[in-house]
């Protein structure tokens, strides 16, 4: 039987005669490197695919790098070496019993939960409420200033003497019936008629103590029978017509004694104007008022009225069985539901209507000269004090209401009952309440 071949994967090549083996070099028994071919000396174009072997040096194995050791600063691992790929926080935490990978802990520079987020916002929009009030108190004092600046002037300045300065301070408010100010159209709409020339509707005297207590309003109706300085006796809406508030001025100074400190005016558009700026005014009519000069048919009860109804409530006298002096008194419930109005928060919180408010005002009346926005601030709060009893409305102490002059049927005062309060006035004297004689009733014939 022939004799089997070595196997392959066991058999050593058996060497060729005359010819050398130079497949596989023998190894020494000591030396256990590694042997690889050059073929760096192989020439271009040789036939030979013989390679010699070249010794090299054994292979080393790399050992790992040593980590630095970590350090804990304020309780907080320092990151180590991260170019290996691995997360510190993992190798912080040590290996687990279970062999699983630990869970690294929290990272603090990621995303709060959301029980943590919830304080800062809360924190944050405390410290915005602060700031936004401010801002807000800032724009309800901006308005006013910046409708201060578009008031109309009036030359107020009386000629002659005046009357010595006295504690407090008291102004004149007038509201004049002058229809220059409006076109056809409006004074067909507010039913003003068209009479040519300036007269007054309305005529108060503000008065604000200086040692506290409560300010008073004094109505002076249009008709009362007064010395006019150089014209004689007349009704004192006569002297507005002929010399203007600087006449006006001077004649109700005279017959007081009281210092006038400032002047404040409206006309009919500035009536209509300041109403519908604010939407309406709630008034309460005391009795059903069909006016056809007037241009009104109110029913009795409260109720909003718009400017075009608000203004010929002020200006109705026909329809009053009390005539002026009741529309003295509608006047200066007038003018409390004004400023009523003005302060409610629908106004004070409406930017829009605020601004509207506080301008339209500025540009419907005209002050005195020397008439500065603080004495028209104790104007406007002694205004709105007669809707609160924080301020006495009174009417001047009246003996006649049909008093035969020279002018026609006037308004005679109680002269005494005058003097005396006009006297507590000058002396700056408090009222808590109003004094005999100024409830509008007459007190003689």
């Amino acid at each position: 039987m022939p004799e089997r071949p070595p196997r392959r994967d066991d058999a050593r090549p058996i060497p060729q005669q005359g010819r050398p083996d130079r497949r596989r070099p023998e190894l020494d028994d000591e030396d256990d490197g590694v042997f690889t071919v050059d073929t760096r000396g192989r020439r271009r174009g040789s036939s030979s695919r013989a390679a010699r072997p070249v010794r090299t040096e054994p292979s080393r194995r790399r050992e790992p790098r040593e980590r630095p050791e970590r350090v804990e600063r304020a309780g907080r691992p320092v990151p180590g070496d991260a170019r290996d790929g691995r997360d510190p926080r993992r190798a912080a935490a040590g290996p687990r019993p279970d062999g699983r990978r630990p869970v690294p802990p929290s990272n603090d520079r990621g995303p709060r939960p959301l029980e943590d987020e919830r304080p800062r916002r809360r924190r944050r929009w405390l410290l915005l409420v602060p700031v936004l009030l401010l801002a807000w108190v800032g724009y309800l004092v901006f308005a006013p200033l910046h409708a201060w600046g578009t008031v109309t002037r009036v030359d107020d300045a009386p000629a002659g003497d005046r009357p010595a300065e006295t504690p407090g301070n008291t102004y004149l408010l007038v509201g004049s019936d002058s229809r220059d100010d409006l076109t056809p159209a409006e004074r067909k709409a507010l039913g003003t008629g068209t009479a040519e020339g300036r007269r007054t509707d309305s005529i108060m005297l503000v008065h604000v103590p200086s040692g506290g207590g409560k300010s008073v309003i004094i109505s002076i109706p249009r008709d009362s029978y007064v010395p006019i300085p150089g014209h004689g006796s007349n009704k004192v809406n006569a002297a507005y017509s002929i010399g203007g508030p600087q006449l006006l001025v001077q004649t109700l100074e005279q017959v007081t004694g009281l210092r006038l400190d400032g002047y404040l005016e409206i006309g009919f558009g500035g009536f209509n104007d300041v109403v519908n700026s604010l939407g309406g005014v709630d008034i309460c009519v005391p009795f059903d008022m069909d006016d056809e000069k007037a241009h009104i048919n109110l029913k009795k009860g409260c109720q909003v009225l718009d400017g075009k109804n608000a203004l010929g409530f002020v200006r109705a006298r026909y329809s009053d069985p009390r005539g002026d002096i009741g529309r003295a008194d509608r006047q200066r419930q007038f003018l409390a539901a004004i400023m009523k109005g003005a302060a409610t928060p629908s106004t004070v919180l409406n930017p829009f209507r605020y601004w509207s408010f506080t301008h339209t005002a500025a540009g419907a009346v005209g002050v005195g000269q020397d008439t500065s926005i603080r004495d028209s601030a104790n104007i406007l709060l002694a205004m709105r004090g007669a809707g609160n009893d924080s301020t006495l409305s009174l009417t001047v102490p009246i003996q006649d209401t049909a008093y035969q002059t020279r002018a026609g049927i006037s308004v005679k005062w109680d002269t005494e009952r005058a003097k005396a309060l006009f006297t507590m006035l000058r002396e700056d004297q408090p009222l808590e309440a109003p004094p005999a004689g100024t409830d509008g009733k007459p007190s003689g014939g």
